[in-house]
């Protein structure tokens, strides 16, 4: 066993004890993963309101929800590289505080200019907690149960992104617009007083090594997030467009031409390294291909049963509430069949499932009453929790040392593209059918072939998952790692192994 060191967010020992098991840092993890995925939607049905509050246009509106999404996208991996270079608990603390606090400026909005600002300045808080969920969570419990801890984050995730129409709804009708901004308040105070009690001090907010490095340039991190958040705003436009004319989806090609230049340039590189040396670029794309299946097809099936159905907001939501419900059964065994089987195997069978129950709406009717959707919708919501932590896992346990936070915000952008693109993916695909039905229909079945190109992509993988898991005799690249006066070392810090008997 290796020898007792003090216990550091950034990489606990495989000899830690179960007393020594952070289980709090978890749920603050999965608290700030929930906050997070359900800030991207919650906003959404309060846009009418918005504009009619602040007397703006529908247009202007939608930027409530686009000044939130695109710096959190175009963030993440310059997000990464610099988090691999200071203190976990300060870099948290900070985020959190500020993602709280942008809520209440936004909240406060008198005008529009100052909404979309707080929302701006909100999503860029929100790259840093995203990345910093699976860190946090991965690192905080023993390598044998890294599977379990990791499904936390994982499940409650997506559960805010499919909750968030429903505390929408709720808040709109009895409280008024402003309320969703609010409503993430009390997790985020919670979260807040965990990491402050619970995350181990050391490794402080520090100007980062490759701005002051030779030949380093302060502004190479923006002009990543510019290349990449245009790359991802020229998408989203074509996609979003395509529908009127399809002409529109020529917006999208600069996107390659930018992502080649981004993976030139210093900031991308080293993302890069990390997919070649860690082996998971196809368990990223399986990331990212089960999240747009998932979006597109709760978009499209919420909007099925208000315009085909005739449903009532109430019943779409408490029907919409079988997805999440099934993945939250499912994840609280996903973590453990993990732990005792491998990620790998436990993250394919969830993408297959999910797969499964999306083929089974494929064939969805007008005639379809919500108990045809909401079975069918709880099987692909228990593939989601079977495959969500495991998946993470396999990520994050095959980063190389010192770049946990770099891995992390690569399969945090695989997932927040995946939420981004489903929806367009599916309106474009849905665009030429001839009639509404037969819309809903192609784009669930695109839904259904991207959870299955994410299972296929998994089949790409050929780690031996107890070697992943850090199980025995397996490299684990999370050991314990201390400052030089025994202080928590910063996320990414460099390490050596410590010996095992």
């Amino acid at each position: 066993m290796s020898a007792q060191q003090p216990p550091a967010v950034g990489g606990p020992s495989a000899g830690r004890g179960r007393s020594e098991d952070r289980w709090s840092l978890v749920v603050a993890a999965g608290l700030l993963s929930f906050v997070a995925m359900l800030d991207m939607n919650v906003v959404n049905l309060a846009l009418p309101d918005i504009a009619d509050g602040l007397h703006v246009s529908a247009t202007t509106a939608q930027w409530a929800v686009l000044g939130y999404q695109l710096p959190l996208v175009a963030l993440l991996l310059p997000a990464g590289r610099r988090l691999d270079q200071v203190g976990t608990r300060s870099a948290l603390l900070l985020a959190v505080s500020c993602f709280a606090l942008c809520s209440v400026l936004a909240a406060a909005a008198p005008w529009a200019g100052w909404l979309i600002a707080a929302r701006l300045a909100q999503g860029a808080f929100g790259a840093v907690l995203f990345v910093l969920m699976p860190v946090l969570a991965a690192t905080a419990v023993r390598p044998e149960l890294r599977g379990r801890a990791m499904s936390v984050p994982a499940t409650l995730g997506p559960l805010g992104a499919v909750t968030g129409p429903v505390v929408g709804g709720l808040l709109l009708d009895h409280v008024g617009w402003r309320a969703v901004f609010l409503v993430k308040l009390p997790v985020c105070l919670v979260a807040l007083v965990i990491a402050y009690r619970a995350a181990p001090r050391g490794g402080g907010l520090r100007a980062p090594a490759g701005g002051s490095a030779p030949g380093g340039s302060p502004s190479r991190p923006l002009g990543d997030a510019t290349l990449i958040g245009s790359a991802v705003a020229a998408v989203l436009l074509g996609l979003t467009l395509a529908p009127a004319a399809p002409a529109w989806l020529l917006l999208a090609l600069p996107a390659a031409p930018l992502v080649v230049v981004w993976c030139r340039r210093p900031g991308g590189r080293p993302v890069a390294t990390v997919l070649r040396a860690s082996g998971t670029a196809a368990v990223n794309g399986s990331v990212l291909a089960l999240a747009a299946g998932f979006a597109a097809n709760h978009y499209l099936l919420a909007q099925h049963l208000r315009r085909a159905g005739g449903i009532s907001a109430t019943t779409t939501a408490l029907t919409m509430l079988a997805f999440p419900l099934g993945m939250v059964l499912a994840g609280r065994f996903g973590g453990r069949l993990a732990d005792r089987w491998g990620a790998r195997p436990t993250a394919l069978t969830g993408a297959c499932v999910t797969a499964l129950g999306m083929l089974l709406l494929v064939p969805i009717g007008a005639d379809w009453t919500p108990a045809d959707i909401s079975w069918r919708l709880a099987l692909a919501g228990a593939g989601m929790g079977l495959n969500g932590g495991p998946v993470q896992a396999l990520v994050m346990t095959a980063a190389p040392s010192g770049q946990l936070a770099t891995a992390g915000s690569v399969v945090q952008l695989a997932r927040s593209l995946g939420f981004a693109l489903g929806p367009a993916l599916a309106t474009a695909a849905g665009a030429f059918g001839e009639d509404h039905v037969t819309d809903v229909r192609a784009g669930i079945g695109l839904a259904a072939l991207l959870a299955v190109t994410a299972a296929a992509l998994l089949l790409l993988h050929h780690r031996t998952d107890r070697t992943d898991l850090g199980g025995p005799g397996g490299h684990d690249g999370l050991t314990d790692r201390t400052g030089p006066d025994g202080a928590a070392a910063p996320v990414g810090a460099d390490h050596a192994a410590e010996p095992h008997t």
